[in-house]
């Protein structure tokens, strides 16, 4: 019998490569936004589309009815500015989800959790520091996280965090650095960045949609856990720039006419240890594959950047 997922928060970057791989496996698929307009050009058999206001417990009620094997949290709103939305998206809709499938008979409820968690700790971050979350975003990550952990004391309920660093690749928007820098190469013209001092760690989303794979379909139930999930290679920002702008050979970027952010963490990538030795998963993709993949797909759908 097909494994039956839903996946909340499906129409976005990381939904959409991840609703992509799941069908092609044969796992029947239904994803779920809140946005009535869902900009998913994607049919399948195994594919379904729902919308749904995970922050109004009654609407989760109304428009599920189906069971699941397994429940994937990708949901949230993408302005973290917004101190109420965010808190509502993702907190109180995670909370809603477990309320709902606390008494349902699932294999496992994946949340999607944030290196925002941990604040301005020093890397390489590990998932036994205590949290020290700044922004609004990394503390009601970091609610869900501690909603979860406090759970499994006193139930079975199956679940696992996924703490993301930056992930990129095909289908994420302009709002993000990676697709910033490829928009401004190709369009041929100057654009401000910073000195780009700061190390990070990017992630393929491909490896992610792997790492995700070999969750759902492991024989070993590993629950109650945090993984941090990177590529566990940190990078300077400005290394990640040179090779785009390399790549594409177009484009002049104008280093330190952007000043960091006060709060903005000069060192932020974590240890990968964890989750490599629990799932025997290891990244496959180098920045450079990464990259060339990626500006191949904006410059075949345009309409991403623009």
């Amino acid at each position: 019998m097909k494994k039956k997922i839903i996946i909340f928060g499906g129409s976005g970057f990381i939904g959409k490569n991840l609703a992509q791989r799941l069908i092609n496996k044969d796992f029947l698929v239904t994803v779920v936004s809140r946005n009535k307009s869902i900009k998913f050009n994607l049919k399948n058999k195994n594919l379904e589309y729902l919308n749904c206001d995970i922050t109004n417990i009654n609407n989760i009620k109304k428009k599920i009815k189906k069971s699941y094997d397994f429940i994937i949290n990708l949901s949230g709103n993408i302005n973290h500015k917004k101190k109420k939305e965010t808190f509502e998206t993702h907190f109180k809709g995670c909370k809603n989800l477990i309320q709902f499938f606390k008494k349902k008979n699932i294999s496992l409820f994946l949340q999607i959790g944030s290196s925002l968690e941990y604040g301005n700790l020093p890397s390489p971050q590990n998932e036994n520091f205590k949290c020290k979350p700044v922004s609004y975003y990394g503390k009601a990550k970091l609610k869900s996280t501690n909603y979860l952990m406090e759970l499994s004391k006193h139930s079975n309920f199956p679940f696992l965090i996924l703490r993301l660093y930056q992930v990129y690749g095909p289908n994420q928007k302009f709002d993000r650095l990676i697709p910033q820098v490829i928009k401004s190469c190709l369009d041929n013209r100057k654009f401000k960045c910073t000195d780009g001092s700061q190390i990070r760690d990017f992630l393929y989303v491909e490896d992610l949609v792997n790492l995700i794979e070999k969750i759902l379909l492991t024989k070993k139930k590993i629950n109650h856990r945090i993984l941090n999930v990177g590529c566990g290679s940190p990078i300077a920002v400005k290394k990640v720039i040179e090779n785009i702008n390399k790549i594409i050979k177009k484009g002049i970027p104008q280093y330190g006419k952007i000043q960091m952010r006060k709060d903005e963490s000069s060192k932020l990538y974590p240890s990968i240890k964890k989750v490599k030795n629990l799932y025997k998963w290891k990244p496959k993709f180098s920045l450079i594959k990464g990259l060339k993949k990626t500006i191949l797909f904006y410059k075949k759908n345009k309409n991403f950047l623009y």
